[in-house]
């Protein structure tokens, strides 16, 4: 082959690479692709209930599908479930949810939604290790061990989908069939005054107050009371003597 062909066809090659090499730089990373947009987000829905109910429906959701659940605060529902495709892969997708109120805060709310998965594989590693003897010269025993651990690879948010409106519509089925707080208008409550206890307004059952006596006054009734019978039994006693003897007459035959 003449080389003038054969630098046509190394050029040629390195025309090549080079696009390749553009193509793959011309590749936009994930995070370009999030528009944030303002039209209506597959992670979120509207309902007509309060924050706490919205939350408890999301709540009873998550745990009806076997989810793990834990509920910091009343507007934050936390969830995990795991799953094993093999025996040497696990998968765990974790729920977050965050209740918000919606336009009209009394009773209604917004539900924002967002699910990951994480995906671990098993990771078998050798080691080995030799001990020398002495004794013997310069033999070597080898040793070894095998240790197995579950490694994470890979991290992904659920994309939008009927991942999604299937979980939302659960929360719904949960709103409409569990019993919910109504909520009582102001320009409905009404207070009236509470009818006068018959123990107050009546005298005769009216409880009596009870005295706490202390121990130094209790001592001094207690003495006054002895005094004062003691002055009493002497009273007749001293009429007894006053009073002369009646005489003593004596029959005659």
């Amino acid at each position: 082959m003449p080389m003038p062909s054969l630098r046509l066809v190394f050029a040629s090659l390195g025309l090549i690479s080079l696009a390749a090499c553009g193509g793959r730089g011309s590749v936009a990373p994930s995070y370009q692709q999030e528009l944030f947009n303002t039209g209506a987000s597959p992670f979120a829905r509207n309902f007509d209930a309060t924050v706490n109910e919205t939350c408890e429906a999301a709540r009873r959701a998550l745990l009806s599908q076997g989810f793990l659940t834990t509920m910091g605060q009343p507007d934050t529902v936390d969830a995990t479930k795991n799953f094993q495709p093999s025996a040497e892969t696990h998968v765990v997708v974790s729920f977050h949810v965050v209740c918000t109120p919606g336009e009209n805060a009394t009773n209604q709310s917004i539900a924002y939604v967002n699910a990951v998965q994480d995906g671990y594989a098993l990771k078998k590693s050798d080691t080995s290790a030799s001990v020398g003897l002495s004794v013997l010269g310069s033999l070597s025993l080898p040793i070894r061990s095998n240790s197995d651990a579950m490694v994470k690879i890979s991290s992904e948010t659920v994309p939008a989908g009927k991942f999604y409106d299937r979980f939302f519509n659960l929360m719904g089925h949960y709103l409409n069939t569990v019993p919910r707080s109504a909520p009582v208008a102001a320009d409905e409550v009404k207070s009236k005054p509470l009818v006068p206890s018959l123990i107050v307004s009546s005298p005769e059952l009216t409880p009596t107050p009870i005295v706490v006596q202390t121990p130094a006054a209790a001592t001094a009734i207690q003495a006054s009371d002895a005094v004062a019978a003691g002055t009493a039994s002497d009273v007749p006693a001293a009429a007894a003597a006053a009073t002369p003897a009646a005489p003593r007459t004596t029959a005659t035959q």
